[in-house]
């Protein structure tokens, strides 16, 4: 796999945050630009270093739980837990992303400000130049949108702490801060150039990848945010709401539009085959669908741990060592998919690795996340917790589902580009077979609801669900109805009234790397069979398994409606409450800017 080179003592030096105490301020000669900006390769490796910070497990981990496609198996009494289920409080609020992204902006507004006061010798090093400077203003646009989505309106520093004298800074509007993103993200893509041209790494931001972060932000942008008055922070204010200049709103979603379609247009992207997306991610393979991803920096550093926390079951003492999931499969995301649907097998693994190496089917409840499975990889890796596997962090498949989103907007309707977008990605989920695709919707509201689906279904575990329900407003409803459906499936009623009581199945080894299973074969029972039945299957090698039993090697619990992790699924869940989370104690005591600025109803 290619490598970013990661300069540690380079990163150190721009950031005050990862370093130093956020609020210590760094001495002059930590920024001399003899030394760091004395030509466009020293000025690369600061870049590089720049981009540790622009993911961290907690934005699958915390932040990518407590959705309708993931819950947290952890104890109730776990703050992992307690976010997924949106029990929050300043006292336990999370505050890695938030820290991790703002020692990138530190980062890169000493670069933005002085890669443009360099006298670059010749014309390749001017070129060279561009490039780094667009993509350190993408990832300022791309971390401020990390901040944003989850803690709503924040500081936003635009200029290295050295210049500003001090890091005491107010909470600014999430509309300020996102029309400069756009702007950011605008004048990157001026300076980028495409993935094509350049040679670069899928780990490095290209115009493509450019044009995607910007579609995204725009629809965030767009979208509804939990805001309250900022003069005021008065707790009736708070409400789930768009910004009120319709104009603005419209025009965001043209710039959407426009920026999927530069990449639409482009052809340097394509989907491929669901299940290779995943098998390449894994295995460190680059293809075209695959348009950003976070990369491990080197065999001594994955400390985002992928495939591990969020990855499938596999017992340490199994021929592939421990991968120990702390999240799974929302229990009714299996049942979500579409007879046919490809997807379904590769986004959820239902089966786990046994002590002896035997694939071992999974209940209803125990079902995890199988796009990071370990079994797929060609090597173990240097330890259970470093299996040197990316984060994918765009996708083509995303920019189409945006684009059709867009269009669907600006025209209050689906236009045929749309549907046609639309359905390139769910021809390619059901293997090109136009006849199971279905009907696309032509409403508005019913083409909206099929790209909010759609959306579900293409992109699980992959870090956006969360914030997406927030940025369509619809969080609380989707979620109480989830929570509903969990109750009906556990009770085996509604339209879970003819699912699968009992599924025979056969154990078979897991012995190899680059494990071909996806999924094992079963025989359906709708009813406990006789034992004479029984004991054929037995005769013949099957297992039986009662789905709803607790007859698992992970996450052992029965799934009945009185079930204690049934009854507690979203229990903090309140509408114009948890679409915001509250700043971290730790966070406001650390800026005096923030002093008497929590979230109004924390």
């Amino acid at each position: 796999m290619k490598r970013i080179v990661t300069i540690l003592s380079i990163a150190c030096l721009l950031a005050t945050g990862s370093c130093k105490k956020f609020l210590e301020l760094p001495s002059q000669s930590d920024y001399d630009s003899s030394n760091i900006f004395e030509n466009a390769d020293r000025v690369e490796m600061a870049l590089l270093g720049a981009y540790t910070s622009v993911f961290n497990s907690e934005l699958y981990y915390q932040f990518g739980m407590g959705t309708d496609e993931c819950f947290s198996t952890e104890g109730e009494t776990n703050s992992k837990n307690q976010v997924s289920n949106y029990v929050y409080t300043p006292a336990t609020s999370p505050s890695s992303t938030y820290t991790a992204m703002y020692s990138g902006v530190e980062q890169v507004n000493v670069l933005i400000k002085n890669i443009p006061l360099m006298q670059p010798k010749t014309d390749s090093e001017k070129k060279k130049l561009d490039m780094l400077l667009g993509e350190a203003l993408a990832i300022r646009a791309k971390n401020m949108l990390n901040v944003v989505r989850y803690f709503g309106d924040v500081p936003f520093p635009r200029i290295p702490v050295v210049d500003a004298g001090s890091f005491s800074s107010s909470r600014v509007s999430r509309d300020t801060i996102m029309d400069a993103c756009v702007e950011d993200l605008q004048k990157a893509i001026a300076l980028l150039p495409w993935k094509g041209e350049s040679g670069l790494s899928v780990e490095r931001i290209s115009k493509n990848a450019a044009y995607g972060l910007l579609a995204r932000t725009a629809l965030y942008a767009a979208g509804y945010s939990l805001r309250w008055d900022l003069n005021s922070y008065s707790a009736s204010s708070v409400q789930l709401s768009k910004r009120p200049d319709q104009a603005r709103i419209k025009e965001l979603y043209q710039i959407a539009r426009d920026a999927c379609k530069m990449v639409v247009d482009r052809g340097e992207n394509s989907l491929i085959d669901y299940e290779t997306i995943f098998r390449n991610l894994i295995n460190g393979k680059y293809d075209n669908e695959s348009m950003l991803q976070y990369g491990q920096k080197g065999a001594d550093r994955n400390d985002a741990q992928i495939g591990y926390t969020n990855g499938f079951f596999s017992h340490t003492n199994s021929y592939y060592g421990k991968a120990q999931p702390a999240m799974a499969a929302f229990p009714t995301y299996y049942f979500e998919f579409e007879e046919g649907d490809s997807r379904r097998d590769v986004a959820i693994a239902s089966y786990s690795i046994t002590a002896d190496s035997k694939h071992q089917m999974n209940t209803y409840a125990s079902n995890t996340i199988g796009k990071f499975r370990v079994n797929w990889k060609a090597e173990k890796g240097i330890a259970v917790n470093k299996r040197d596997i990316n984060w994918i962090e765009l996708r083509y498949a995303d920019i189409l589902l945006m684009y059709a989103e867009a269009e669907n907007e600006i025209n209050q309707g689906p236009t045929a580009i749309a549907k046609d977008l639309y359905e390139q990605v769910r021809l390619r989920a059901f293997k090109n077979n136009k006849a199971k695709i279905g009907t696309t919707p032509t409403s508005y509201q019913g083409f909206r609801d099929a790209i909010i689906q759609e959306r579900k279904l293409e992109l699980g575990f992959e870090g956006w669900r969360r914030t997406d329900l927030i940025r369509w407003g619809i969080l609380f409803e989707k979620l109480s109805q989830t929570k509903q459906d969990l109750l009906d499936l556990a009770g085996h009623q509604g339209k879970y009234a003819n699912v699968d009581l009992f599924r025979a199945y056969k154990m078979t080894p897991a012995n190899t790397f680059n494990d071909p299973l996806i999924a094992q074969e079963f025989i359906s029972f709708k009813e406990a069979p006789e034992a004479i039945k029984k004991a054929e299957l037995t005769a013949q090698g099957y297992t039986l398994l009662d789905m709803y039993s607790n007859q698992s090697i992970f996450f052992s619990n029965a799934l009945t409606p009185t079930a204690t992790w049934v009854s507690n699924i979203y229990r903090g869940l309140e509408k114009n409450k948890v679409e915001i989370v509250p700043l971290s104690t730790t966070t406001i005591d650390n800026n005096p800017g923030l002093t008497g600025q929590q979230h109004p109803l924390y």
